[in-house]
């Protein structure tokens, strides 16, 4: 991808439709519109045709607006609607065969809350690290225990990948992060999907990583 790392910048992560001002599709449009460099679809309680239908309409925005789009662990979506990559957990398809289904092209991220999974990451497979929570979040519900500003700068200066701080983030936290230690951007839910301005949201949050 031509400009990996610098889409990792304002890195949206997709809530739950009924939890986006706007809607799932509108909510997207607005936050790329306001400055959001890559869009994550992630679902946690949907059926295939569902998450499908979704996923193919975000893949047609982001797609229009040069805008790269990752899937949350459901590798076989990603390649049915042609994602750029997919994001995974530790408990979700291992990186590497993630790498190995979807080439040496696609964009793998994986999840990291502790040192010891930050030491196992697999720099060969994956492109980059979403770490967290940084801080204490209502988005996941099975999230680990925050790391904290202190936690992320120790996780940070031993990640061998671009990353991104994830978990309760907001304008004024993700200045504290770019403070704290390497962080090639954040990744925001509720912040931009439960604002009533997507947009501005997404422009605060541009403002900050300036």
């Amino acid at each position: 991808m031509q400009n990996f790392p610098e889409c990792l910048r304002l890195y949206l992560v997709t809530d739950a439709p009924e939890r986006c001002s706007l809607g799932l599709a509108e909510t997207v449009r607005r936050a790329i519109a306001g400055g959001a460099t890559l869009v994550q679809y992630r679902r946690e309680h949907a059926d295939a045709a569902t998450m499908l239908r979704e996923a193919a309409e975000l893949r047609e925005i982001t797609r229009a607006a040069g805008v790269p789009f990752i899937v949350n662990n459901h590798v076989q979506l990603a390649l049915q609607v042609g994602a750029d990559g997919v994001h995974v957990g530790q408990a979700d398809t291992p990186a590497a065969e993630a790498r190995r289904l979807l080439g040496p092209r696609a964009v793998i991220g994986i999840s990291v809350s502790n040192e010891r999974e930050m030491r196992a990451v697999d720099a060969r497979a994956a492109d980059y690290v979403g770490c967290g929570p940084v801080f204490p979040t209502a988005t996941k519900a099975d999230a680990a225990p925050a790391v904290g500003v202190e936690g992320w700068a120790r996780l940070s200066r031993i990640c061998p990948l671009p990353i991104v701080g994830i978990g309760g983030i907001t304008a004024a936290r993700a200045r504290q992060l770019r403070a704290a230690g390497p962080c090639n951007g954040v990744a925001v839910v509720s912040a931009i999907c439960g604002a009533a301005d997507p947009a501005a949201a997404a422009r605060e949050f541009t403002t900050a990583l300036s």
